[in-house]
């Protein structure tokens, strides 16, 4: 995949995985608009960007459990950068005392974007195809029993991507969709568990689920995403774990 001039669409973009998604994409010659609900971080990361990339990056406040907000930022996307052909759902939330909440971002929100790539970049609608990449994680292969509705969201990610990137909607969109399955983010597992699990009883369960983790640094991620945009095929989901080559998982086989 050549993506020079490529126009990549990330949610979540302003922070964490996505602002490292942002910043390699535009280093890899795409023009980017950041997505994200954090209109202050948005804005500061565009102001960074706008120092050497002019007119080629443009910041969207956007939030994925809102679809007509959504939908206006892919609208635009398209009317200040000339299209999308890559869409990053990578906003993302780790709290199950939030679990509606989490739902509605980690899976619905997910699914938003899909649907809405479909209508502006299907072929079948008029567009030009392109890639979605979803946020998953590494519990969409291995469970974190301390976050049980944390980690349906997940699985139910690799289930999405593994459907919608079946070779029947490829042929009749045009578009690829993929999933990048890391493990948990140093914030994440430096946060206070009992803010963030639906029980304080599961917090031996958490140091269970992560004591042994290595967190991710961002910029290794970002490189990772560059990979699997270039020649992962369609319908899979890719584990990323420290010291780890990416291994594509096989929880639903082609």
């Amino acid at each position: 995949m050549d993506f020079k001039d490529k126009v990549a669409l990330v949610t979540g973009g302003a922070s964490g995985h996505g602002k490292a998604y942002c910043e390699e994409l535009v280093r890899q010659g795409c023009k980017v608009a950041i997505c994200d609900i954090n209109t202050d971080a948005g804005e500061e990361l565009l102001r960074a960007f706008s120092k050497q990339s002019k007119d080629r990056v443009i910041f969207c406040p956007c939030d994925v459990t809102d679809y007509p907000q959504f939908e206006e930022a892919f609208q635009t996307t398209i009317a200040k950068l000339g299209g999308v052909d890559i869409v990053i759902n990578n906003a993302s939330i780790m709290n199950d005392r939030l679990w509606e909440l989490e739902v509605d971002v980690n899976l619905n929100g997910v699914i938003r974007g899909l649907l809405l790539a479909f209508r502006f970049l299907g072929r079948d609608r008029g567009g030009r195809g392109g890639v979605v990449v979803n946020a998953g994680s590494s519990s969409s292969a291995r469970p974190m029993v301390s976050l049980p509705v944390f980690t349906a969201t997940k699985h139910a990610i690799a289930a999405l991507t593994r459907c919608y990137g079946d070779q029947y909607h490829v042929n009749l969109t045009g578009v690829r969709v993929l999933a990048l399955c890391p493990s948990p983010t140093e914030s994440a597992l430096s946060a206070d568990p009992r803010k963030r699990l639906l029980s304080g009883e599961y917090e031996h369960a958490w140091q269970t689920d992560t004591g042994n983790t290595v967190p991710l640094k961002p910029e290794h991620v970002a490189k990772s995403l560059i990979e699997i945009l270039k020649k992962a095929p369609s319908g899979t989901s890719w584990l990323l774990e420290e010291s780890q080559p990416l291994k594509e998982l096989n929880l639903f086989p082609m």
